[in-house]
């Protein structure tokens, strides 16, 4: 996670003092959710999470306890609910030169299982806006939220999410607390930069060698991917890795045609892809027009310089070999 490098900046922060007023203050009122709690959004989690637990299916079932943000999400639409407050915050991390975002961490308490059909409302606060903290991703500041949500008007959980709103290390957008940008980094038009740390290093230090590396637990000799710290099934904190023959199929996919994005020509073809291997990764699909991308199509991996040092993995559906 971000904060896990993050330090503290000393001195008075101007832009701080005035982050610090937004604590408190409503981010969401009377939000509603856009579908009740039901059963093919359960089936759908359940299937892409790879949970088998009979409670979540059948007569009786209840939705997993986890997705309890996701009966709270907007869409790209987002939430009529979503209050000035939260948006002046916002835009004035923005206007600072915070315009990039990650997701830090998030903590949920469930007070009660949700059960298909149960209307969902729920309210949200600023709790919390952290000093200026200096990351490996950059300078900025960490935001809290916290979610109340309802079931039928009853208390069902609440949902706290953390987020770094921060200017990118080496190429700043702005100012940041009232410090001049150094100089502009990389042009408009340039691919998004991996997040790389220190649980996923190996890989894409693998990706850069042209392998495609799968961790396998020491203990069980599970594969997994992505890369995790430890084993999702029996907990072992040993791993090693095996290469990738770089064969597989199209698990499923989405053809993006918005949000535009300068790096990218859309409309262009996402897959999450099967490895022969066992284990799914998403990347591009290249090599086939969008429209002929299919559920289950053959696919072979490739690996792309899109920057001079940035090489990414990407398969192809064209039937052309690595």
């Amino acid at each position: 996670m971000a904060d896990d490098v993050a330090g503290e900046d000393e001195g008075r922060d101007e832009l701080y003092e005035r982050l610090k007023t937004f604590e408190g203050l409503a981010a969401v009122t009377a939000g509603e959710g856009k579908d009740p709690v039901n059963e093919p959004m359960i089936r759908h989690w359940c299937e892409a999470m790879g949970d088998t637990n009979p409670a979540y299916r059948g007569p009786g079932a209840v939705a997993p306890p986890t997705m309890l943000q996701a009966w709270t999400m907007g869409g790209l639409s987002g939430h009529p609910g979503r209050s000035a407050a939260y948006d002046a915050l916002f835009a004035l991390l923005d206007g600072a030169g915070c315009t990039a975002v990650v997701a830090t961490d998030c903590e949920q308490e469930y007070l009660c299982p949700l059960r298909p059909g149960d209307r969902i409302t729920f309210d949200a606060v600023i709790e919390a806006v952290s000093r200026r903290k200096t990351t490996k991703l950059g300078a900025g500041y960490f935001v809290t939220t916290r979610m109340d949500v309802r079931a039928d008007g009853e208390p069902a959980g609440t949902h706290r999410f953390r987020i770094l709103k921060y200017a990118p290390a080496g190429r700043p957008d702005g100012v940041v607390a009232g410090r001049p940008a150094a100089a502009r980094g990389r042009a408009e038009g340039a691919r998004p930069r991996p997040v790389v740390n220190r649980d996923n290093a190996g890989f894409w230090a693998g990706v850069a060698r042209h392998r495609l590396l799968v961790q396998r637990c020491t203990d069980c000799a599970t594969l997994r991917f992505p890369w995790l710290p430890g084993c999702n099934r029996c907990g072992g904190a040993g791993w090693d890795t095996v290469e990738a023959a770089g064969t597989g199929t199209v698990f499923s996919y989405v053809v993006m045609h918005h949000p535009p994005f300068p790096a990218f020509d859309p409309p262009y073809a996402v897959g999450l892809i099967e490895l022969t291997e066992g284990v799914r990764m998403v990347a591009g699909v290249v090599g086939v027009p969008h429209g002929k991308v299919r559920i289950g199509m053959p696919v072979r991996l490739e690996f792309r310089a899109v920057e001079e040092d940035l090489v990414l993995p990407v398969f192809n559906g064209g039937g052309s070999r690595a």
